[in-house]
């Protein structure tokens, strides 16, 4: 049965060559604006993916991102912004791109086209049915992607994919698909736009959601990051200062000691 590649259809937009900056950014602007609308309409998708994901990593599993591409770096993206932001293990969440780490930065040819090479990426780190593995491709057609998802069916490792094209191979195959439909791009073909931010904001919003379920946030107040630079050290002041209504100085003394904004105010508290 064949499917329509909704992101691949023809721009509603036709000329751009003619098209004067102004007008350029204010219709792909306008496009943009279409994207939360149809995220939207995937929330129970999104609610049922994210369920599951807590489930699993609440039981000891991981979450493995899988993708090529731009997709690929959104996962790379989405799991590097992890253990900053939440204080969490570096291989809790973790993202595979087609074509290995040299893929990041530059494309490497035909490396989403194998459907091995997905499983034996997540084989190196011994993937199994305590982890919960989603795919991530705008047309949901990448070999390296379904491939993998495959496997993990055949091994019982739950899946789901976020996708833009539904009816597609990959919303298919997983056993939990989110489909947001975005529509054409503005350059046609150009998934990095509306499906690239559409896929953004669904891994911000699963992410964001399963931290927050495993205890990571407190209040709306990021207490576990890492404080790797000067900004989030000052911001970790503000919170303890905030949260013990103490002076700035002691604030600055009780980080110093614990290293932790979580740890400094549960001890100050607990002397």
């Amino acid at each position: 049965m064949s499917f329509i590649k909704t992101t691949e259809s023809d721009s509603h937009y036709d000329h751009l060559e003619k098209m004067s900056v102004s007008e350029l950014l204010q219709n792909i602007n306008n496009e943009d604006k279409t994207v939360a609308n149809s995220v939207d309409k995937s929330l129970p998708q999104i609610e049922k993916v994210t369920e599951k994901i807590i489930e699993k990593l609440k039981s000891g599993g991981r979450l493995f991102y899988l993708g090529a591409g731009t997709s690929g770096r959104l996962g790379i993206l989405d799991a590097s912004e992890c253990p900053p932001t939440f204080g969490v293990p570096h291989d809790l969440v973790v993202a595979l791109i087609a074509g290995g780490d040299s893929a990041i930065r530059r494309a490497v040819e035909f490396a989403e086209d194998s459907e091995d090479e997905g499983w034996n990426d997540l084989q190196e780190f011994e993937v199994s049915e305590r982890d919960f593995v989603l795919g991530i491709a705008a047309s949901g057609t990448t070999p390296y992607v379904i491939g993998a998802l495959q496997r993990c069916n055949q091994a019982n490792i739950p899946t789901a994919c976020i996708t833009c094209n539904a009816g597609s191979p990959l919303a298919l195959t997983a056993n939990y698909p989110i489909v947001v439909t975005v529509g054409p791009e503005f350059v046609t073909g150009s998934s990095r736009m509306k499906a690239g931010t559409a896929q953004k904001m669904v891994l911000n919003m699963i992410s964001t959601t399963v931290m927050i379920h495993l205890g990571r946030i407190k209040g709306n107040k990021m207490v576990d990051m890492q404080l790797s630079n000067k900004k989030l050290v000052e911001r970790g002041v503000k919170m303890i200062m905030t949260e013990l209504v103490i002076s700035e100085e002691k604030a600055k003394l009780l980080l110093d000691q614990h290293k932790n904004v979580r740890t400094a105010i549960n001890r100050y508290r607990n002397e």
